[in-house]
Order: structure tokens, then sequence, then C-alpha cells
């Protein structure tokens, strides 16, 4: 085909390889505005919780053979939706409607959720009466309106039903003022996303919706809504207009037309150059030149031809917009590039006829046009136009991308809080379709499932008849597409590295994923505001005691007559004493209102809001690297954190750093690399060697080993990709060999190796220009990049993608590798594989995964000696700490793939079970593998998490580890990380024969051992146990045996086999079973539980833990969404738990404590009143009294206690952790402090009232000036006053810290009522109040009763308190007193934010040392020990209840010491490594030898375990996945069938 060669663009700088010529890269544009922020603060919105039904991956894969072969209807029916065919959707694309999908009207059947999204909960018209509603569902108002209610009939005796209301409309009006500035910041977000700009297709008929079902409410809201924008949109346009920026796009321009893409007047150089071309959606998305950011040309393309038949684009080109084109593809600069056809050997994959849903014979109108539209207005059933850097709109299928291949990548961070790219491909019929009028010349249908919840799972097919263009009157054929996930674009998704793409709607609105999926966090309530239900309940039944007494009392007396009252009142109320009694009843109710103490719940929650404020304003829990502060999504839990007894954690990106280092790998039997690990720190620690001594030597070495490595890359090749400060695998022997001095096979093995990482991946290159050029990797794993990252280093840099190749650059040599198919890795298979037409025609499978699969897979009765080398060497790399994969490989001839290629092809095309189904076919061809070698990479722990370990444990806290990771690996950075220690006797829980039966007695053996059995009397005690179990055993468990011991009586047994181990690590569990972990604790043992995570799969244990913490690490975001507090390092876990929740708790506890008390207090006087009345329910105190006592009299003291008050300091907290054990017992707020505190209320109320009453007995209180003051309203003066001063001080008594601001707000509380007393009084409308202030304050025995009272009643609480502080202290106490000692001065010049040192835990050494291992003087000649008894863990150095052995005294684990030798001390295996060119034996590894030698002191190992990577259980291993060589004859359809 003639090409008509472009404009060149730039040339490029040149180098050996010149990549830039031959790939397209990654530029990210300049960040948009904060219109774009705000939508993205929207979308954040949408998951705070994700109702997933398991992540599981699609396995069809992205290349062009995966899931787009064309297949005939009846391959599968025609429901999309196999669980629910009759709610499957059918969608049509220019064709009429069937008969069917019509209603009597002729207008579509199906109704489609509109695409406007609406989070608001309220509008101007309904936000007063459902605000009301909302509220009024708090039982507290529900009661404030029933006494106001009740006071508004003057028969029950209240004096101001205004008045009374005020309260109750206080707390509405602050509370609905609240509700209203967030539903208006919600309402502004959801506009923003609503009329966010997309282009959609106009000009053309969406028979699946109509616009004329729009009812007369809607069209009055819609009206009403364009009135608000048309004058909104003129006043920003005179605002514009004043600016001078004229020039600038409006939001009236919503309709102009986009220029066609084939209109273009200059094409443009690069693929990602042309976002600044493109009209921008707003006027703040212009940019000037100089912010652009510079493009990279990319390879020369043939010139866009267009049939003169029908001006449509041929099969192969490309559109104009996408690519630049660059004259001729030979070369440029000089470097010349190998046309397709001459590359060597290559043999081309046969080309497939996916049909097209253009109909060649359909004319176009010419009317259909792309124009920018607003989000809302998106329907099911449009064309859309999606351009890089753009949110998804809705569930989009792609039809077309701006790749030639119909990748596109989307950034998925507002689904599940993943940052890295993932693919998406555009249907194989659907890639012709690129400009509005190809639109209008498609004809077809999907057929889709209905909408759900999974984010990982969807199945449709699109139909259509294919029309010969050559031959029109030729009959149609019927064709059929499958559709995935992997064609499926999600709302809320981001479109990166990708021009544009141009797609279908499916789901808009509420039905779209994200939207199913949003929500908020299952609500949970803290433990004291459970347990205070009980103590309202009491309140409620001391208020209806004395209401009843109330009742009977006064009902009793009218019915006795010949009393006082017969002389002195007009007859009784009601007129008969049953109803005075009923009444007395109820005016006793709205007397004694304050008993019930409903303002503490609005106290409470005042409290916990400025708590959590507090926690998101310490800046020491502040992770700068992110940006991230300590972020509470939960705001009544803050006390919680002060009584967890349980932490639950997860290791990976919890405890470590999710940041993964390609560390060691073993080659053809020979292990490469040298690290020393947190593990090997911890190793040697635990055998007493110095680490801070030996760190600066390991390190010395390793960075001679990477210069001299680095040196001899140069040497080699001159790898413009190698960046040294990036080099994380320190391997000088490694490019020796390479270089092929320890002979040709290691040299090619080598080669083979790297080049297979290399190949066997999913990941996305991105590069960056600049002398040299960088080149990073994005993938959907860290340990993927890490792999692909250490081939680049080592000269096998992946450089890109291709049509259907992937471009590698080998030691300098640009070569093409055919991709056939990629089985993508998914937590089911546990591996993934890539199936590549080497340049010389072969087909390899290379196969990389957990090692237990891949040993199994192996081809039977091969390679036993590098079988058998390589499991030694990944049983060593596992014990430094490492995660290990295995690397496998298999070739394939010609038929042999053909045959399973169509079953796969078949399988892809599937509609229903299509996952299952490409799981069986890849099963079949991922067998007889031939052992490559292994890879090592560490996960480093996160800074400070030993210390904060420990510091938790010397709290009381009890650590648990759930993990997905093998148990060996867990052990070790359980013991680097100090959970497990020296002292330790591990129980690794193994069940055999995975039966309840034998788990049942593996139980009742390992309960013997600590005399128990496991009885329902043994679980009432460890209830009531809250200390800390010995630090002499630990237990390691795997999810297998889990599964058992969890199910029927057997969960008790185990938990209280858990409940005598200091330390639980549970490895290989599922989120499932980490949540019932949780559950069993939690509800076993009754206590606090917290569960620390940073993935998706801890959300399940974060919800089902009393507290849930995410961390938000670098890469996901789920954990967070789903969390109570979010973090961004575990080590802010110990201020957050140890600070904030101990303050929290403690202050919480001490304010209900004194709430009841001062409402007692104020109560039982008005109580006390109504004996002298005959309980006729008079009023003690003026009616203003009771209605601000609680809101301004007594409040600001006790808030500022729960939100202020500090026993000791952060540091002292910090330094002294056994001070939060306190709340582990839960001994801050018991019963019985409850109690005590309401009988100290009743004793001063006692005082309060009858001192009063006893001045007033025995005569006339009168004035200078004649003025009485005994009656009730001044007697209340003397009264109240009193009472309200002796609360506000008996909460300053309470309080520990005396600043400043505590006790100025005590002093204005109680000079409150002074002030207001004077102040009301002075008013004649305040009626028998009236100069109550002028003739009580003149009286000097107010004064003294004022002074008296006090004194009585605060000297029982002072003394109880000093005898308590200098005779039973408690541990504060002692601290507090070794604080002002001066004792804990050293901490006045530390850091809070540090973690303290702790004695246990010395400083951790970089993990890129290491250190060189003496070799052992002379030969040994120690007995041969069994691969089931080669020791593998360290042993303890002081005996336990379970090992009386004297021998483990020594440090021995009972076997003879000189006569201990591991599997790795004996002779090389005989013509395998010693027969080898180079001597490999004799070649110094320093990393590699110390391990070994470390290994003669480790107590035996547990490897009948089948989840541990050790030699012995790796080489025992049959490969029960291949077939016999006997049966590698067979045809492989037989095993498909």
């Amino acid at each position: 085909m003639d090409t008509v060669p472009a404009n060149h663009g730039p040339p490029a700088r040149s180098n050996i390889s010149n990549p830039i010529k031959r790939i397209r890269w990654a530029t990210q544009r300049v960040p948009g505005p904060s219109g774009r922020r705000k939508r993205h603060q929207i979308m954040d919105r949408f998951h705070r919780k994700s109702s997933l039904h398991g992540k599981k991956r699609d396995s069809a894969g992205t290349n062009s053979e995966d899931g787009s072969t064309p297949i005939p209807p009846d391959v599968e029916g025609s429901e999309a939706g196999s669980d629910h065919p009759e709610a499957h959707r059918s969608i049509f694309f220019n064709q009429s409607l069937p008969d069917h999908a019509k209603d009597e009207h002729g207008r579509p059947r199906a109704r489609f959720e509109r695409n406007k999204v609406r989070t608001a909960k309220y509008t101007p018209l309904s936000f007063v009466p459902k605000n009301l509603w909302f509220q009024f569902q708090n039982i507290a108002n529900v009661y404030f309106l029933f006494i106001i209610i009740l006071s508004c009939f003057t028969i029950f005796g209240a004096q101001n039903a205004g008045l009374s209301a005020v309260p109750l409309i206080f707390i509405l009006t602050v509370t609905a003022i609240k509700d209203a500035i967030e539903d208006y910041r919600r309402t502004v977000l959801d506009n923003e996303l609503n009329n966010s700009p997309v282009h959609r297709l106009v000009g053309w008929t969406n028979v699946n919706s109509t616009e004329d079902r729009i009812s007369p409410w809607r069209r009055l809201k819609k009206a009403t809504s364009r009135g608000l924008q048309w004058l909104m949109d003129r006043w920003r346009a005179r605002k514009r207009k004043n600016r001078g920026a004229s020039n600038t796009l409006t939001d009236g321009a919503i309709d102009s037309r986009r220029g066609s893409m084939a209109t273009r007047a200059t094409p443009r150089t690069s693929v990602y150059s042309t976002r600044s071309e493109r009209p921008s959606m707003d006027a703040s998305d212009r940019r000037s030149p100089e912010h652009d950011i510079p493009m990279t040309e990319v390879n020369r393309t043939p010139a866009r031809q267009l049939n003169p038949d029908n001006s449509t684009l041929q099969v192969n080109d490309r559109p104009v917009t996408a690519f630049s084109f660059e004259g001729d593809p030979s070369g440029l600069d000089g470097v010349a590039a190998a046309p397709r056809a001459s590359r060597k050997s290559e043999v081309p994959a046969a080309a497939r006829f996916y049909g097209s849903l253009i109909d060649p014979t359909k004319p176009a109108a010419g009317e259909a046009r792309f124009t920018k539209d607003r989000w809302k207005n998106v329907q099911v059933g449009d064309f859309v136009r999606i351009y890089s850097d753009d949110q998804i709109p809705a569930d989009i299928v792609v039809l077309s991308t701006s790749d030639p291949d119909g990748a596109c990548y989307v950034e998925t961070k507002n689904l599940d809080g993943e940052t890295n790219l993932k693919v998406r491909q555009a249907l194989h019929c659907g890639r012709k379709v690129k400009h509005a009028s190809d639109c209008e010349r498609t004809s077809f249908v999907i057929e889709s499932e209905p909408p759900h919840a999974n984010l990982y799972q969807y199945s449709a097919v699109v139909r259509w008849q294919q029309r010969d263009k050559n031959h029109p009157e030729a009959p149609t054929r019927d064709m059929a597409e499958p559709i995935s996930i992997q064609n499926l674009l999600l709302r809320g998704c981001s479109l990166r590295n990708t021009e544009w793409i141009l797609g279908v709607v499916v789901f808009t609105g509420p039905e779209t994923k994200i939207m199913i999926n949003s929500g908020i966090t299952p609500s949970k309530r803290s433990r004291i505001a459970r347990e205070l239900n009980w103590n309202v309940i009491y309140n409620f039944i001391i208020l209806f005691i004395m209401c009843l007494l109330s009742g009977i009392i006064q009902g009793v007396t009218w019915a006795q007559g010949n009393n006082s009252l017969n002389f002195f009142e007009f007859g009784s109320v009601a007129g008969s004493p049953p109803l005075d009694g009923f009444v007395t009843f109820w005016s006793a109710v709205i007397l004694f209102q304050n008993l019930v103490p409903i303002s503490l719940y609005i106290t409470l929650e005042i409290i916990r809001t400025l708590q959590v404020f507090f926690i998101y304003s310490d800046v020491y829990m502040y992770y700068d690297k992110i940006d991230y502060p300590c972020t509470p999504k939960s705001w009544n839990l803050s006390d919680d954190l002060g009584q967890i007894e349980y932490i639950f954690s997860d290791k990976t990106g919890t405890l470590t750093q999710n940041v993964m280092e390609f560390k060691k790998c073993t080659i053809n039997g020979v292990p490469y690399g040298e690290a020393y690990t947190e593990a090997q720190i911890g190793l040697q620690r635990r055998q007493g060697i110095n680490v801070d001594e030996e760190g600066p030597k390991v390190r010395a070495q390793i960075e001679a080993d990477r210069t001299r490595m680095i040196q001899m890359i140069r040497e080699m090749h001159a790898n413009p990709y190698l960046h040294d400060d990036e080099l994380t695998f320190v391997a000088p022997d490694y490019i020796t060999d390479l270089r092929g001095d320890s002979g040709d096979a290691q040299r090619e093995a080598n080669r083979h190796f790297m080049l297979a990482l290399a190949l066997c991946h999913t990941v996305i290159s991105e590069r960056t220009p600049g002398d040299p050029p960088k080149i990073e990797f994005k993938a959907q794993s860290p340990d993927e990049a890490a792999l692909v990252g250490t081939a680049r280093d080592c000269g096998f840099t992946f450089l890109g993608r291709n049509h259907d190749s992937l471009i590698v650059n080998v030691l300098g040599e640009e070569q093409h590798y055919q991709i056939l198919n990629t089985l993508e890795f998914n937590s089911t298979r546990k591996r993934m594989s890539a199936i590549i037409r080497m340049p010389d025609g072969r087909i390899l499978l290379f196969c990389k995964g957990a090692d237990s699969v891949i040993y199994s897979r192996l081809r039977p009765g091969e390679q036993p000696e590098l079988r058998q080398a390589t499991a030694e060497h990944l049983e060593t790399f596992a014990r430094e700490g490492l995660r290990t994969l295995c690397v496998a490989q298999r070739e394939l001839n010609e038929e042999e793939y053909r045959v399973w290629n169509k079953e796969h092809d078949l399988a892809a095309a599937a509609v229903q079970d299509r996952e299952d189904r490409l799981e069986k076919v890849a099963d079949i061809i991922e067998r007889e593998l031939t052992l490559l070698g292994g890879t090592a990479i560490e996960d480093r722990l996160q800074d400070g998490v030993p210390d904060t370990i420990a510091l938790l444990a010397d709290a009381g806290i009890k650590l648990w580890v759930l993990t997905g990771d093998k148990v060996e690996t867990a052990i070790n950075i359980g013991f680097a990380c100090n959970l497990l220690s020296n002292d330790m006797e591990l129980i690794v829980f193994k069940v055999e024969d995975e039966t309840a039966e034998a788990a049942a007695e593996e139980l009742e053996k390992r309960l013997s051992q600590f005399g128990i059995t496991g009885s329902d009397e043994e679980l009432v005690a460890a209830r009531k146990n809250h200390e800390a179990p010995p630090p002499t055993h630990a237990l390691v468990i795997d999810g297998d045996s889990l599964r058992l011991v969890l199910e029927g009586e057997l969960r008790q047994k185990f938990l209280l086999l858990c409940k005598q181990c200091k330390s639980i690590l549970c490895c290989r569990v599922s989120p499932s079973q980490k949540a019932a972990v949780v559950q069993m604790v939690k509800v076993g043992l009754d206590v606090m539980t917290l569960s620390i995570g940073d993935g998706a799969n801890d959300v399940a244990m974060i919800q089902q833990a009393d507290v849930g913490v995410g961390i938000a690490g670098e890469e996901g975001r789920q954990a967070v969404m789903s969390s109570d507090f979010a973090i961004g390092q575990f080590r802010f876990l110990q201020r957050l738990v140890l600070v904030h929740g101990r303050w929290s708790y403690r202050r919480l506890a001490e304010t209900i404590a004194n709430f009841f008390y001062k409402n007692i207090v104020w109560t039982f006087t008005l109580f006390w009143f109504q004996i002298h009345t005959n309980f006729d329910c008079t009023y003690l105190y003026e009616y203003t009294y009771i209605l601000l006592v609680n809101i301004v009299f007594t409040s600001l003291p006790v808030i500022l206690m729960g939100v202020l008050d500090q026993d000791v300091s952060d540091k002292i907290s910090l330094a002294v952790p056994q001070l939060y054990r306190r709340g582990i017992e839960r001994k801050e707020w018991t019963q019985t402090k409850f109690w005590l505190y309401m009988l100290d209320g009743i004793y001063q109320s006692i005082m309060c009232y009858f001192i009063t009453y006893l001045a007033f007995a025995p005569a006339h209180m009168v004035t200078q000036s004649g003025h009485q003051v005994n009656d009730p309203p001044q007697m209340g003066v003397y009264v109240g006053c009193a009472t309200i001063f002796i609360v506000n001080v008996y909460i300053l008594l309470n309080t520990y810290r005396w600043d400043w601001l505590m006790v100025l707000i005590v002093t204005i509380s109680w000079l409150l009522i002074w002030w207001w007393t004077g102040v009301y009084s002075s008013f004649e409308s305040s009626n028998q109040f009236y100069k109550a202030a002028e003739h009580v304050y003149a009286q000097l025995s107010y004064w003294a009763i004022f002074l008296l009272t006090a004194i009585i009643c605060l000297v029982p609480r002072f003394t109880a308190k000093a005898f308590q502080k200098m005779f039973r202290p408690y541990d504060v106490d002692i601290v507090r007193e070794q604080v002002r000692q001066g004792k804990f001065k050293y901490l006045d010049h530390a850091d809070p934010g540090a973690v303290p040192h702790h004695q246990a835990s010395s400083k951790m050494a970089s993990s890129t040392s290491s250190e060189t291992s003496k070799p052992p003087n002379g030969p040994k000649h120690e007995a041969h020990v069994s691969e089931d008894q080669r020791p593998l863990y360290p042993p303890s150095v002081a005996a336990t209840a379970t090992t009386q052995d004297p021998r483990s005294q020594n440090g021995s684990d009972g076997t003879d010491p000189a006569g201990a030798r591991d599997s790795f001390d004996r002779n090389p295996h005989p013509g395998f490594d010693h027969h080898r060119p180079g001597g490999f034996e004799h070649r110094p590894r320093p990393s590699y030898d110390r391990v070994r030698s470390s290994m003669d002191k480790m107590r035996p190992s547990f490897e009948a375990h089948n989840e541990i990577t050790s030699a012995a259980m790796l080489t025992r291993m049959e490969s029960s996945q291949c077939h016999s060589r006997t049966r590698r004859t067979e045809d492989i359809t037989a095993d498909m069938n």
C-alpha cells in the first residue's frame, strides 16, 4: 500500500537502540483546574464501603487472541446473564425496537436510570420536614418534645411552655444548620459532577430511551434549574467581560460543535501531545505554551488513506489524531528500523476476520456529531467519546481507541483505591468505528447481564448482521462477539495514556457499578455508648419511682381531707384524688426532667467531635511523604481506642512498606544476590550478635559489590536505562556468569532467565526523555514491576508493546517477541503465563508463580538435581524474610498450540461461565513445565514497626498477624519485628488429614500441654482475665487448618489455646477467614478489638472489629475507605491508641460520671423540697434555672473536662505504656463508679437543700426593708446558687489538669447563675422572682449558707481522693508524682512523634547491607540429618512449661551440636554443581553462606506443613498437575473433554 509521508516532527537524540522511535509511552499533562479536584472529591465519597463479592480477575487477558473470535448465535443462548436471564437488558443501536421491547404506546418498555447522581439528602422544599423527621428519630429529641407538649397544658403546672421549648429549639436549629451546610456542600459537588462535560453523539436517534417521559414536577424542577443556570451564566459572562476574557469558553457553549478529527489543519507529532490542540472543556483548562510538556516522537506510521467508495479508514489505518506520520518507515537520524517482514524467522499470526459493526451498505445521514454535553444527559445506548485524563461518566463498552491494537489504560483509584494502570481492550468488531459518521452506519444489539456490584466481572455479547461491501446483495451472516470486564470502562475511572476512546453506554447513574458499591461503613457504636443505655434506663426507673411516689402521695393527701390544703386551696386541680395523682405524676415528669440526662448525648457528640479534631490535628501522626494526617472516619469511636486488648494486623503493606525490591535469585541451581534483610537482623540479634557493630561492615561490603557490578554491566553493555541508585539486585557473580566466565551453559541459562522476566508480565512501560532516558513500569502488583525492573537493570529492558508484540532491548539489541496469549494471575491460580513466539519461530510458554504451584506442574522425573538445589535456595530466601517465586517454561509445537488455542478461543467466546472455562483451559497448557529458577523479593518493614509492637505489648495489647503469606516468611518477619522472640516456643498447628476429627485430636493434644480442656468454665475464666499470657509460646496456623478449627465446638477450644499464647500468626488466610478470626475473639472473649490493614483484602476484618484502622499506603485506599481511622504508617498506631485512645476513654468516662452526678444533685434538691409541699410539684427554683442548668450553668466545665483534661502528657503516655492497662481492664467506667457518683450526688443534694431548709425552719427570713425571702423562688436562689457552685468545683476536683482555661471556665460557669439571677430578676416580667437577687444577695445568711454548704458537700470527696492517692494510688498517681520529682526530665527535649526506644529492640540496620561470614575452620564430620529433622528455627534460651529438656539451656535444639548439619552442608549433587564450569561451590557468596551458617543453631522445622517453602517439602512434592511422560503423546484435546 502506498503511503503519503507526513511532516516530520523534531528530531530526537539517538542512542544505541534508539527505542524512542519504536514505542509509545505515557506523558501526563499538567493537572486540571480546581473543578476537576471537586469531581474527585465526589467520587471519593462513593466508596467508603465496598460490598464486593470476591476479587476474581478475568482470565481472558488483553491480547488479540483473547475473547475476540466471532461466535455463531448457537454457541451460547441469547441471555447474557446466566443468574438472572429474565432480568437481562438488550440495547439496540440504529435498529427499530422489536415488538416485545415496546409498550402499548410504542415506547421502550425498558426504563433505564438517569445518569444524574444525587448524594444530597435534601432539596430546598424538603429540607425542613425531612430534617425534622431525621432528627426526631433520636429518642432524646422525642423525649424533649414530649416534655414540651406536657408543658403546654397548664394543668401540669409548667410556668412557661415557650421557655421550655428553648433547649429543644436550640438543639434542632444547631443540628439543622450543620446538616444544611453539609448537604449544601454535597449539592454543590453533585452539580459539579452532573454538569461535568462529556462529548456525546447527537443528531441521531437513540431508540432505547425517550425524552417525553418527564413528570410535571420534574419539568418544574428543570425549568427552575435552567432559570438559575441562566442567571448564573449571565452573571459569569458579565464578570468575564469585566475582566476582558471574552475569548474564553462559557457554559453557554455547551452545544458548540467539536471539530472533526479528520479535518485538523496540522497533524500532531506525538500521540500524547494532542491534548493541547483539543478544545478545552472549560476556560480554565487552557494553558500557555510554556506549561506544555515536551512530547517524544513515536514510530513513523503510514498516513491515513481513505477508501474512495465510502471515505472510511482501511482496516490497518489509524485515526489522524492518534499518531504522527513521519515519512519513510525505514529509519530516522541514521538509526535503521528493521522492516517487520525482515525480522529473523518471525512467523506472523494468521489473519482473522472479526467482522465490523459498520454496515457498508448503509449511508450516513451526516447529521450526527459529537458535541459537548453534560454527564446528567448521558443515556443508555448513547455513543460517547472520552479523552485522555477525563473521567468516565457511565459504564461504557469500548468500541475503538486511539491505539491501533484497541488498547486503552485506565486508573481505577476511585473504585478500588489502586493507582496502577489497568489495560482495557476495544471490541474487535468496533475498532473501525472512529467518527460520528461511522456511528450512524452501525447496526447492532448488545445483550447484557443485569447490573450487579462485582467490579471484576461482566458478561455480555454484541450481535450484528455482517454484510459484504463488495456483494451487498449477498445474504448476511449472524455475528457475535463476547464482552467481558476487559471491554468495560466503569464510571469513576480515569482514562490515562490514551488519546481517546469511543464507546457505548450500557449502565447509567444508580445502576453503574460504582454507585451500586457506594455507601457508608457499617454503623458502629462505642462500648461506653452501649453500656450507657443501661445507666439511662436506671435513671428512667428512678424518675418513674419519683413521679409515681409524687402522684400517690398527692392523691392520698387529697383523699384524706382535714389537711391544711383543704383550707388554703380552692379544691384540687383534677377534682378527684385519683385524677390528682395522675396529673401530679405527669407534672413530676416535667419537674424532674433533668434526671434523665438527655443532654448528655449532645454533650458526648460535642466532646467526641472535638476529640477527633485534635486527633486529626496531631502533627506527630502526619505522614508527609504522601501528605496524609491521621484521619478519623467515624467520629464516635475515639473512646474505644482506649480499651483495645487485641490488635489484628495484616503484614504486607501494614507491617511492611509494600515496596518490593528484587534481592536474590537462583538460576540453573546457582544462587545470586547479596542482601541483609530485617529477618537476618532479627536472626543475628537472637544469636547474640551486635547488629549495630555488624551493620557498617555489611553495608560496606554490599556497597563495594554494587559498585563492582555496575562497572561490570557498563563494560559488558552500555545500558542507558540503568540508574545506579535504583539497582537493588547486587550480584557481581551473575554478570560474570552472563559474560560466560562459568561456561556457555550457565551464560545461556542466565540470559534466558532474565529474558523470561522481561517477557512474562502485563506491565505498562512509561518513558521519560533525558540523558540518560528513564523508563518506569506500571504494574498491577509491585512484585511484577520489581521483576521487570531487575531485568531492565541487567540489560533486558522491556520497552513497550507494538501491535501484538513485545519490544525488548536485549543487551543493546532490540528484538520483537510476538504475544500469542496471556493467562493472567488471580488468587485461585497463583500463577500467570505468557505464550510467546520467539524470533526464531519457537513457541514458548513462560510461567511464574508460587513455588508450590510451579513444582506441582513440573515435568515428572526430570531435573531432580536442579529441583533439589532450587528448593534449598528458595528455603534459604524464605528464611531471610523474602517473598519467593518460581519461573518455568514449556516449549510447544505448532500443532499442540493450534489445538489448545482453538479451545481457548471457544472458552474466551463463552458468555456464561467464561472465567471458569478460561481457567480450565489455562490449566491444561500450564503442565509439564521445565524449571528455570526462582526469585526472591524483599518487602521491607516500615519504620518503627519493631518498637511499636514492643511498646503495644508492654501496654498489655495482644497483636495477631493475619496474612496471606507463607508460614516461613511470616515467622521470620515476626522475629524481625519483635512479634516473636527467642524465648518463645513456636507451636505450628497443622491438621494433616484436614478433617474435623483430626483437628479435634490436634487441639486436645495442644490444650493438654497447658493443662486445660477447653470447657465453658475455662472460657468464663478467660473472659475475666485480661492479663497478657507469658511470652513462652507463639502459635502459627495456616488457612486450611484455620478453616477446620473455626467451625462448631472446636472454635471455643481453639480460642482458649490462642489465649495461652503470646503471639498468633495466621498464614495463608482469606479475607473471610480474617473477619472470622476477629469475630471469634471479639465475641468469644468479650474484648475490644482493632484491625489494621491497607488493602481490599483487609476490608472484612476492618469492618468486623470494634475499631478499624486503614493505612493510606502509596498504592491502595480500599482499606481507608472502609476504616474508622486512617493513618499513614503503622508506627502512628502507638500514638493513636496509647495517647489519644487512652486520653479519650479516660476523659469520656469521667465526663459521663460527672454528668450523672450533677443531674442527680440538681434534681434531688427539687425532690426533697416536695416533702414539704405534699408532693404537689411546686417549683423550688425559678423555671429558667431548670431550663439553663444543663445548657449554660454546668455544660462548659464538663465539656472541657472531656476534651482537654490530661492526667499525664503524651510523652509520659508513650514512656510508660503500662498506664494503658486500665483501659483494657475497663476500670475507668464501671457500674460501681456510676453508683458511687450517684450516691455522692444524692448526699450532696441532701446537704444543699436541708442546710438551707434548717436555716429557714426556725424563723422567718426577712430583709432589713421587711421583704420576705422565704418564699420558694427566693429560697431557690439560696439552694440553686450553692448547688451550681458545688457542681462546678466538684468537676474541677475530678480534673487532673488545672490550667488557666479550665479554672476560668469553671469560674465563669458558677458566676453565670449569679449574673442571670441579677439580670432576670430586675425585670417585672419575672413575676414572683422580681427583685430576688437584690433581696437575697443582701443577706448575710445567704453567704454563710453558701460557704457552709460548699464545705460540707466537698470535704468528703476531697478526703476520699486524698486517701486514695496517698494510700491506694493508681499507677497514674505514682507516675504523676515521679513527674513532679523530675524523674522524667529527660523527656522534655524528646520528640513526641519519635518511637520510644524499647529495651527489647535495638536499632534496625539497613536492609541493603550484608556481612561476610567466616568459613568454618577445617572440614566437619557430622552425622547426616534427614530432611524432616533438619533445624529451621532458633531454640529457646530458657525452658518453658512445654520444653523441659535441659539441653535447651545451652542453645541447642536437643541434638548434638557437633553433629547437627542441614541439607545445605551436604556435598553437591553428583553431576550437578561441582561438575559445572567455574566451580560454583568455591565461589564466595557472603549473604547465602551467612544464612547457611546460621541454620546450624535453629530448632527443628515443621516441614510436614504443606505451606512451608522448604527444600524437603518441595522435593517430596509430586507433579500432581502434570501428565506422565507416557501420556504426552496423547492428544491434548482429550484433557479438555
